[in-house]
């Protein structure tokens, strides 16, 4: 009995030796065990810290340099840079210093600012990023490249829902809106990146894109906005855009002063519609008479052209300060009455012998119309035409005069947009030969084209209707004019020479 009560005495201090011992080791692991930092730069592993505090507070106190250039309080840790807390028993600590010595060589510290993300829906173009350091930089940039392609009253006008309805002439802004989607959101951005903290250096991104080196002229005696923007392949819109400091084509030029004559390529898309009301001048033909009473010498005007004027209400949509080459169907009301010009020659009208002098040109669509673009500079090449829209897809296209059909394009769908090669870009189109040396030519048509290569057409005969195929943008007739044959050596002329 005895021996048994022994058996359990030792069993018993066994067991309160092994729950002292536990007691002793978890009480030693509370002793010694510490809360640390394992650091890492993009997975990789560069050490354990006891204090996050001191590694952030001597990467501010060490990185003056950073923060005078940005002028910023705080510098932050690279991007990717990552702390995790944990408790461990292991004594191979490393110094806040250390740490700091592993990443300061990489230059890659970052400081607060935004990334704006500028999603393009064109296939051709790659999503963009930009970085600002304050919100407002970018905010104001947008502004300020809104208002180099729109009047800035018209913008806070528009923004602030205080525009003046229209009583006779004038526009509103139905609508406006960036093509591309934009998000900005606060984070940390490396200091290798190209941060914006100037507003007028972002516009200029926004307005020209890269450009390492902005291309200048100096004002010279004769020169004005027109002549200089010509020359240096620019229409005056463009060169208004390059230089706000202008307030319209007309600006007074100092000679001496340097203007800027840079291509404009805008980096987003911004897009206006429009409603407006306008005054156009409608153009005048000239006719040709023949009086057999008179000499055969005699020529004269006897009746004056008066161009007519029609107040014309259109809904236009405006990219990047460019309209649109289609404005759809106008309605209108007129002024003022065209009034054609007659020239009277002596004599019966001849057969066979007679060459036209080219004085006699008829308007290639109906009335009323819109010009869309001119004879001018356009995206940094020359539009060598007049576009004339308004009156609707599928109205009927004239033969401007009497000649040989020479060229027919008619196998272009009526699906146009930007850069289409159908057709040469011209999309559908007729070419016609005169007999004065002059070619004329009708592009962007709808395939029903009504004439063929070698047809003799009269002056007003209707040859095809007015589309959108090949390079355009909306339905619009191209018509161009060239003494001798268009792109084959011929030389194109603005087509308002032949109405003016």
């Amino acid at each position: 009995m005895k021996r048994i009560e022994l058996i359990k005495t030792m069993l018993i201090t066994c067991i309160i030796g092994v729950i002292l011992l536990i007691v002793g080791l978890t009480a030693r692991n509370f002793d010694y065990a510490k809360k640390v930092y394992q650091v890492y730069l993009n997975g990789t592993k560069l050490g354990i810290i006891e204090s996050k505090d001191e590694l952030y507070a001597l990467i501010n106190e060490e990185q003056k340099e950073i923060k005078e250039e940005y002028q910023v309080k705080n510098v932050y840790p690279p991007n990717g840079f990552v702390i995790k807390e944990y408790n461990t028993y292991d004594k191979n600590i490393t110094t806040a210093q250390s740490i700091y010595e592993s990443i300061k060589d990489k230059n890659d510290f970052t400081i607060e600012g935004y990334t704006i993300k500028i999603k393009f829906n064109d296939e051709e173009k790659e999503d963009l990023t930009l970085y600002v350091l304050e919100e407002e930089v970018f905010k104001n940039a947008l502004i300020n490249m809104i208002t180099a392609f729109v009047n800035k009253e018209d913008f806070y006008n528009y923004i602030n829902d205080t525009q003046i309805p229209i009583e006779e002439i004038g526009q509103i802004i139905k609508d406006m809106y960036f093509k591309e989607t934009i998000t900005i959101k606060p984070t940390h951005i490396s200091v290798k990146e190209k941060i914006y903290t100037d507003e007028i250096e972002l516009t200029q991104y926004l307005l020209f894109g890269n450009v390492d080196k902005k291309e200048k002229y100096t004002v010279k005696k004769g020169d004005t906005i027109e002549s200089i923007a010509t020359a240096n392949s620019l229409n005056t819109q463009e060169f208004l855009i390059a230089n706000p400091q202008f307030k319209g084509e007309n600006s007074i030029l100092t000679i001496g002063d340097k203007v800027d004559v840079t291509l404009v390529n805008p980096v987003l898309t911004l897009v206006l519609n429009v409603h407006s009301v306008s005054d156009e001048e409608q153009v005048y033909e000239k006719e040709e008479k023949y009086d057999p009473s008179k000499p055969y010498s005699f020529e004269e005007v006897t009746q004056n052209g008066i161009t007519g004027i029609e107040r014309i209400t259109k809904d236009v949509e405006i990219v990047n300060g460019e309209q649109s080459q289609g404005v759809g169907k106008i309605t209108s009301v007129t002024i003022r009455d065209v009034q054609n010009e007659v020239i009277t020659k002596g004599g019966s009208r001849p057969l066979g012998s007679y060459v036209d002098t080219g004085g006699s040109w008829a308007w290639p669509t109906n009335r009323p119309y819109t010009i869309s673009s001119g004879f001018e500079f356009r995206d940094g090449s020359f539009h060598n035409a007049l576009d004339i829209s308004g009156t609707g897809i599928g109205s009927p296209i004239y033969a401007s005069r009497d000649g040989v059909v020479v060229e027919t394009e008619k196998g272009c769908e009526n699906i146009g947009y930007y850069r289409n090669q159908c057709g040469g870009t011209y999309g559908n189109h007729v070419i016609i030969e005169h007999n004065n040396g002059y070619y004329t030519m009708y592009a962007h048509m709808l395939q029903n084209v009504e004439v063929n290569e070698g047809d003799s057409v009269k002056r007003g005969q209707i040859i095809g209707y007015m589309g959108s195929s090949g390079s355009s943008t909306g339905a619009h007739l191209h018509f161009g004019v060239s003494i001798g044959y268009p792109n084959k050596g011929g030389s194109w002329q603005n087509p308002w020479s032949l109405f003016r």
